[in-house]
């Protein structure tokens, strides 16, 4: 089987490629030479991994899943959010949303913080959707180099150390994509 990620990150592809595994074939929006920006234009979460995976779908008539990813800190009102990717604006960039975030939170002692990921599958005319969560805090400086994103300051529920000291298998058996990735396998693979 063979379906399409509707992404450009590179990391995010490599991360889900390594959990799905050989049997399901992953294209990028590259492989099927799709060169536009995806609109990201909805208030939620949800919305978003539907509008990226109803576009690819609708103009490239290929069976395909999107994801959408925030990042929910308690203390700023679940900020930022569907924002997570622009947090600081444009453009993107990883630590200029991390310096952001943490001096929005430097006057705060609660630091919970929760990641949520939704993704949309297209397949054959249906359309299914997969949520994770995963619990945690924001840390008070980065640690570790792995990952991408906020991995560097969120620390999962139970751990002593953040996203981005983990391996990528390890990130991948308890991250908020991971268990919406582990949804995504098991009905792909019940397929």
């Amino acid at each position: 089987m063979e379906i399409c990620f509707a992404t450009n990150n590179a990391k995010k592809l490599a991360e889900i490629q390594a959990a799905i595994g050989e049997e399901i074939l992953i294209r990028s929006l590259e492989d099927i030479d799709c060169i536009e920006e995806l609109p990201e234009t909805q208030e939620t979460i949800e919305g978003n991994s539907l509008q990226k995976a109803t576009y690819v779908h609708e103009h490239y008539k290929i069976n395909c899943f999107a994801d959408d990813t925030g990042l929910e800190v308690e203390a700023l009102g679940g900020a930022p959010g569907v924002y997570s990717g622009r947090y600081a604006g444009e453009p993107r960039s990883d630590e200029n949303n991390i310096d952001l975030l943490l001096k929005n939170l430097s006057p705060h002692r609660n630091r919970k913080a929760r990641f949520k990921t939704v993704i949309t599958l297209i397949i054959n005319g249906q359309v299914k959707t997969f949520t994770g969560i995963v619990e945690g805090q924001i840390l008070k400086g980065r640690t570790g180099v792995g990952g991408f994103g906020y991995d560097p300051i969120f620390q999962p529920l139970g751990y002593d150390i953040s996203f981005a000291q983990m391996s990528m298998s390890e990130k991948n058996k308890i991250s908020h994509r991971g268990i919406a990735v582990q949804q995504l396998i098991k009905y792909l693979k019940g397929l």
